[in-house]
């Protein structure tokens, strides 16, 4: 084999393991030897192989769950509560390199915001006012991440679990007055 064919063959093996195709919905971060170089747009992109490599971040909205967590009320009532954060990723650079693992961070931030929202008020607030403690964990975590380029665009409450004498006695107090 002539070695000219044998040098444009790995000249065009090498050019096409650059090739990257960037999807609307992310970006790409671009990494020179580990340093961040740009931001790369939607579309078709190229990487000089072996040198560059690039990290994908998706910008839709990103659904987390935030696990069932038990909170003593300010009224003394153990109760178990979960929720739902919604963010986006409004600055890819900041959000790669200024926090290791974002959605990792997010749900602990947003774990310990309820504890702390949910903590603070009575068990009736809480059952009563899920919207409102739903904005006031959403202020205290989207403070926090704000820095990361990432924005909090909700945060729900999903579900509170209450003890089962708790529950009864709501049930006979909801029957006896529906019994008057």
């Amino acid at each position: 084999m002539n070695p000219l064919y044998l040098f444009l063959l790995i000249i065009g093996l090498i050019l096409v393991a650059g090739i990257r195709v960037i999807f609307e919905y992310k970006r790409a971060l671009k990494f020179r030897f580990g340093k961040y170089i740009k931001t790369l747009q939607p579309g078709f992109r190229w990487i000089i192989p072996f040198v560059e490599t690039i990290q994908v971040v998706d910008i839709r909205v990103i659904t987390i769950n935030i696990v069932s967590q038990e909170v003593m009320t300010e009224d003394n009532v153990p109760c178990s509560i979960d929720g739902v954060v919604f963010f986006q990723i409004r600055d890819p650079e900041k959000a790669v390199l200024q926090v290791e693992e974002y959605s990792f961070a997010i749900t602990q931030l947003s774990q310990a915001a309820l504890r702390d929202v949910c903590g603070k008020v009575e068990l009736d607030t809480i059952l009563s006012k899920r919207e409102e403690m739903g904005k006031n964990i959403k202020s205290i975590v989207e403070a926090e991440t704000h820095q990361w380029g990432i924005e909090i665009n909700d945060v729900k409450i999903k579900d509170i679990q209450l003890p089962e004498n708790m529950r009864r006695m709501m049930a006979n107090q909801a029957e006896a007055e529906r019994s008057r």
